[in-house]
């Protein structure tokens, strides 16, 4: 058994490590929302000025081609993918890639709410990626790039035919901005605010390729859909919707969060400057990895494992002993630990996914704090073994 420990010395200055909604960008106060237009309609010159900056900028920043739609939409990434499932499937028949929770929900809505009837859900384990030879050109795909939950993200999107009929429809939002995207392999592509530039919930982005666009306006889905789902009228796209104009009411303090964080994003190099920021806190939870026992990555390939949520499952081989429940007692005391002593918040893993720790180490984040944050992990475990061992 270990011995126990002092506490360490130092804290995280940002002890903020949600996987969503995620830690504001470094040097963040509510200053930065002074300039909000509060008490103003979304649908008034300014404030609309400002929903189109949002997508201005995010187009931008994430360097998307050219002849890409880009917009605001209702419900966060939820939302944006709901909309795209309900909006574009049934002409074709589908793979839908399932390989932890969020991934797992869409594949629900596509087999038993939609009851699509030529569906083929293609999955795997938390910690693998499925087969992703299985997936057929000639079909619509549907497809996390980051698994949100597991950690795991796909390394490439060589999967996916540049000469594909149906349309790759990804999830991307613990992806965007931390992740180099394949825009030509790609049809359409959600996200939200909340996650890698630490925007407020309840926004989410919709983006579309002109292929899927084309789908949009030759294909009448055979339910009837909410108005919050609808991207066309009269068999054309609604414009508007890509140029700031919302189907519902978006709030402006939000609003500028979101361009405050990406004013931030571009004023660091963009890009290339945002995953660097990511793949350092990766690197930083490597090396600690590495040079202990009791954690290992939940992504089984190293060229899997995520850099915005880092998953990490329990190894050592007393924790493996334990039943279920004492397992995931043990793993909220750890977590516990670390909220009461200020080091580490939110950092339990999903509640489906295998018992661990769940590190937010999105562009926001800072690498230093990582690196403050993992000598308290060594303490709380030590805790926690001391606690829940068996003699």
């Amino acid at each position: 058994m270990a011995q126990p420990q002092p506490k360490p010395t130092r804290r995280p200055a940002n002890p903020c490590f949600s996987s969503g909604p995620c830690a504001k960008r470094p040097g963040w106060s509510l200053a930065a929302l002074e300039g909000a237009l509060l008490g103003r309609s979304h649908r008034a010159k300014d404030p609309k000025a400002r929903l189109a900056e949002v997508i201005a900028l995010s187009r931008s920043v994430l360097r998307m081609p050219e002849g890409w739609r880009l917009g605001i939409v209702p419900a966060s990434d939820t939302g944006a993918v709901e909309m795209a499932l309900w909006s574009l499937l049934g002409p074709r028949g589908v793979d839908v890639l399932a390989w932890e929770s969020f991934s797992a929900e869409w594949a629900n809505d596509i087999t038993k709410q939609l009851r699509l009837p030529d569906v083929r859900l293609i999955q795997a384990p938390y910690g693998q990626l499925p087969d992703l030879a299985r997936v057929d050109p000639a079909r619509d795909c549907v497809f996390v790039w980051n698994g949100t939950t597991s950690g795991v993200r796909l390394p490439d999107a060589g999967w996916i035919s540049a000469e594909r009929e149906g349309l790759a429809i990804c999830d991307a939002t613990s992806a965007a901005f931390a992740m180099e995207l394949d825009w030509r392999k790609l049809d359409v592509v959600t996200w939200s605010w909340q996650k890698v530039l630490g925007g407020e919930a309840a926004h989410g982005m919709l983006a579309l390729s002109p292929r899927a666009v084309e789908r949009l306006e030759s294909h009448s889905p055979a339910w009837p859909l909410p108005k919050i789902f609808r991207l066309t009228k009269g068999g054309r796209l609604i414009e508007g919707i890509f140029q700031g104009d919302t189907i519902n009411t978006p709030s402006m303090l939000c609003v500028e969060d979101a361009l405050d964080g990406l004013r931030w994003a571009e004023g660091i190099g963009g890009l290339p400057a945002l995953v660097a920021r990511s793949e350092a806190n990766l690197a930083a939870v490597a090396e600690w990895v590495a040079g202990q026992d009791r954690f290992a990555f939940l992504a089984e390939r190293p060229e899997t494992r995520s850099c915005t949520s880092i998953c990490l499952k329990l190894v050592a081989p007393w924790f493996a002993a334990l039943d279920e429940a004492t397992q995931a007692r043990a793993t909220k005391s750890l977590a516990a630990r670390l909220e009461a002593e200020g080091a580490g918040l939110d950092v339990a893993p999903y509640r489906d996914a295998p018992p661990g720790l769940r590190l937010w180490g999105g562009a926001t984040v800072e690498t230093d704090d990582l690196r403050a944050l993992l000598p308290w992990v060594d303490w709380a475990m030590d805790a926690v073994e001391a606690e829940f061992r068996p003699a």
